[in-house]
C-alpha cells in the first residue's frame, strides 16, 4: 500500500525518482526516501510525512548524485512513522539498499536467526530482514541475482522488492510476489514503479512482472528470471492512457477533477459494448448456453467496489432472475464459503491488485468455478488470474476517494445484467433499446448535475462541523447510501453510518437527535412512500433532512430540509446520477475544514496487503 520507483541510466537518477513517487502518492503514504549510488557508495536520504519533505532536504534531488537509484514512499506496518522506519533499508555496511511493499510474515523468524548470527537492526520493519538476509547470502559468495533468489525461497508473504547492490553499480533488481510492480522500457534508460503513472512521463512500454519472478535492470538491457534463476521470455505492452490524466490539470484537487471526468468515463466504459442497439460483450468469450447455464453469481469486492455489487444484486435479481450474492473480499476468503456447481463469482477492484480479491478469485478457481473481473487498469494481476476480463476504461484515477471507476463499475454491471437478462429471455428488443437510450443519456445527465455544484457547496459548508451523518435508503437507494456515507467519512473524517431505511427502529433511529444530519436516498417509485415515512421518522426526532430524489418527486419538501435534484432515468440506473451529488458533498465538506482530499489519513489507493 505504497510506492516503489527505480531508475537507472544516462540521466540523473533523484529528480526522477522524486517525480514517479509523485504520481504514486495516491497509494497513501506517511514516509519517503531514496537511495543513490553516487559513484563510490549508496547515497541515502529519508523523511517521515508528505514527499515535498523529501524533496526539500535533498534540493529537489539535485544534492544526490548519481544515474541510479531506488525509491519508496511508506504506508506504515510493521513500526510508526519515523525517518529511521522509512525505507530504504540497508546491511550494516551500507552497500545494499532495498525498497519494500508488502508484509513478510515470517519476519520475526528469519530476524531472530540472523540476530543469532551477529546482525543489528536500527528499525521495527520486516524489511530491514530483507537487508541483511541478502547481506547473508551475498557474503557466502553468491552473485546478487543467486543471492535474490536464495531470499525469495526463504521470505513468506507478499512482497515487491527494488534492490541495488553497491558492487554492481550499474544494476538493479526487482522482485514481485503478490504486491504489484511493473518495468518499464525507456529511450534514455529502465525503470521499475508500482504503478503505471509513475513511468507515462518516461515511457509506454511496460512488462508486468509475474508472480516470484525477478528482473535485472540495466541502462540498456532487461532480463527476467524464475524464482530460480533461470532466464524466460516476455513480451512488453504499450500503454495507451493519455498523460495528461495523471494530472491535476488545472483543478484543485485530483478528486474533484475525476468527478469531472464522469461523463467521458461512462461514455468510454458503455459505447464500445452497444452495437445495433444490443450490448456486446463479445470480450468475454461467453457463449449464451454458458450465461443460460448459470445458477448464481457471486460478487467479491471491497470498499467502494463492495457497493457497486450491492446495486448490481438489486439490478441482476430482477432484471435477469439470478440469485446473486455479494460478499466482502476478505470474509469470503476465510469463512469456507459453499460455492454452486454453475456459480460465477464476479470480482470487482479498481486497481486489479486488491489483495483479497485476488485471493477470492484464487479461490474460486480452486473451487472450480468461472471466474470474471471488472477492474480498470490493463494487464494488472486480478485481470491476469481471473478467467474472463471486463474492463471499465476510466483511465489513471488518481484520488484515494473513488468516483468515476466506481461510476465506470456500475455501467460494467449494467450491461452484463442487460445481456445475461436477453439471453435468458426475460428482455425484449423493445425494453433492451429502451434501457439503451437511457444508458446513453446518462453523460449528459451526469453534466447536468456538475452544473449545480456551487448550489451543494454552498450547502456542505453548513456540516463542516457535523459529528454526525446517518444516510439511509432502501433497495437500490440503500446501495447508494452506502457509497455516499463512505466518500464523507474517508476524506472528512465525519462520522457517517449508512442504514437500510426500513432498519431505523430496530436500534439505530435512538442516535437521531436535534440538528442530526441525515441524508435520505428516494429514487425508487416501488419503495418512495416508505421512505418518506421513515424521514418523518427522523424530522419528528429533530433531524435535518438532505433528500436525494428524482424530478418530479417535488412532494418530499414538505417533509426534507434541502432536496437535490436528479434527472429521470430507468430505475435501475439511479445511482449513476444520485452519487454524484453525494460525492459533491463528501468534496466540498472535505474542502471546508482544509483537509488534504487526495490523500485521507491511514487510507491507501491500492490495498495490496491484506
Amino acid at each position: 500500500m505504497c510506492g516503489i520507483v527505480g531508475y537507472v541510466g544516462k540521466s540523473q537518477a533523484a529528480p526522477i525518482l522524486l517525480d514517479g513517487l509523485s504520481k504514486l502518492e495516491y497509494r497513501g503514504y506517511d514516509s519517503a526516501g531514496m537511495a543513490v549510488y553516487d559513484g563510490s557508495k549508496i547515497e541515502y536520504e529519508k523523511a517521515k510525512g508528505r514527499l515535498k519533505l523529501l524533496s526539500e532536504k535533498t534540493h529537489d534531488g539535485a544534492t544526490m548524485q548519481g544515474t541510479i537509484g531506488i525509491g519508496h514512499t511508506r504506508w506504515a506496518t510493521h513500526g510508526e512513522p519515523s525517518e529511521t522506519n522509512a525505507h530504504p533499508h540497508l546491511n550494516e555496511e551500507e552497500t545494499i539498499a532495498v525498497v519494500h511493499n508488502g508484509i513478510i510474515e515470517n519476519y520475526a523468524k528469519l530476524k531472530e536467526k540472523l540476530i543469532k548470527r551477529g546482525y543489528t537492526f536500527k528499525s521495527e520493519t520486516d524489511t530491514e530482514v530483507v537487508a541483511h538476509l541478502l547481506d547473508y547470502y551475498y557474503k557466502q559468495g553468491n552473485d546478487p541475482l543467486t543471492s535474490v533468489t536464495k531470499v525469495m525461497h526463504r521470505v513468506e508473504g507478499a512482497y515487491a522488492l527494488g534492490i541495488i547492490f553497491a558492487d554492481f553499480p550499474d544494476e538493479i533488481y526487482s522482485v514481485r510476489k503478490d504486491s504489484p510492480l511493473i518495468v518499464g522500457l525507456g529511450k534514455d534508460g529502465n525503470l521499475i514503479a508500482s504503478d503505471v503513472p509513475a513511468v507515462l512521463k518516461y515511457t509506454r512500454e511496460v512488462y508486468f512482472i509475474e508472480n516470484e519472478e525477478i528482473a535485472k535492470l540495466t541502462e540498456n538491457s532487461i532480463e527476467f528470471y524464475d524464482v530460480d534463476g533461470q532466464p524466460i521470455e516476455k513480451q512488453s505492452k504499450t500503454i495507451d492512457w493519455d498523460v495528461d490524466a495523471a494530472e491535476k490539470g488545472g483543478y484543485d484537487h485530483f478528486m474533484i477533477k475525476e468527478i469531472h471526468e464522469e461523463p467521458k468515463t461512462v461514455r468510454d466504459t458503455l459505447n464500445p459494448r452497444i452495437k445495433n442497439d444490443k450490448v456486446d460483450i463479445e470480450e468475454l468469450g461467453m457463449t449464451d448456453e454458458e450465461i443460460k447455464a448459470i445458477s448464481r453469481i457471486r460478487i467479491v469486492a471491497c470498499g467502494s467496489a463492495y457497493h457497486t455489487g450491492v446495486t448490481a444484486k438489486y439490478v441482476f435479481e430482477e432484471m435477469a432472475r439470478i440469485p446473486v450474492e455479494v460478499d466482502i473480499a476478505s470474509e469470503f476468503r476465510y469463512r469456507n464459503p459453499i460455492l454452486q456447481d454453475n456459480e460465477l463469482v464476479i470480482a470487482v477492484s479498481q486497481s486489479g491488485e486488491t489483495a483479497d480479491t485476488k485471493e477470492a478469485v484464487r479461490m474460486a478457481r480452486a473451487m472450480g468455478n468461472m471466474t470474471l473481473a471488472i477492474v480498470n487498469v490493463v494487464g494488472s494481476s486480478i485481470a491476469r488470474e481471473a478467467e474472463k476480463v471486463m474492463y471499465t476504461w476510466a483511465g489513471p484515477e488518481i484520488s484515494v476517494a473513488t468516483t468515476k471507476a466506481y461510476s465506470a463499475q456500475l455501467i460494467a454491471f449494467y450491461l452484463l445484467a442487460m445481456k445475461f437478462a436477453e439471453v435468458r429471455g426475460l428482455l425484449g428488443e423493445d425494453e433492451m433499446k429502451s434501457l439503451i437510450q437511457d444508458l446513453k443519456k446518462l453523460p449528459e445527465q451526469i453534466e447536468m448535475l456538475l452544473g449545480n455544484k456551487e448550489r451543494i457547496q454552498k450547502f456542505a459548508n453548513r456540516f463542516v462541523a457535523a459529528k454526525d451523518v446517518f444516510f439511509i435508503g432502501r433497495g437500490i437507494d440503500y446501495a447508494i447510501s452506502l457509497e455516499g456515507s463512505l466518500k464523507l467519512k474517508e476524506i472528512s473524517y465525519i462520522h457517517s453510518e449508512a442504514y437500510a431505511a426500513g432498519e431505523l427502529k430496530h436500534g439505530t433511529i435512538s442516535l437521531i437527535e436535534d440538528n442530526t444530519l441525515v441524508a435520505a436516498v428516494a429514487t425508487q417509485d416501488n419503495v418512495y412512500a416508505k421512505t418518506v415515512s421513515n424521514i418523518v421518522e427522523c424530522k419528528t426526532r429533530g433531524a435535518f433532512i438532505l433528500a436525494v430524489t428524482t424530478i418530479g418527486n417535488e412532494d418530499i419538501e414538505k417533509v426534507a430540509d434541502y432536496v437535490m435534484y436528479i434527472p429521470q432515468t430507468n430505475r435501475y440506473f439511479t445511482n449513476s446520477l444520485a452519487i454524484i451529488p453525494l460525492q459533491l458533498f463528501g468534496y466540498y465538506v472535505s474542502v471546508g475544514k482544509g483537509f488534504d482530499v487526495d490523500h485521507p489519513r491511514n487510507l491507501a489507493k491500492s490495498v495490496t496487503v491484506e
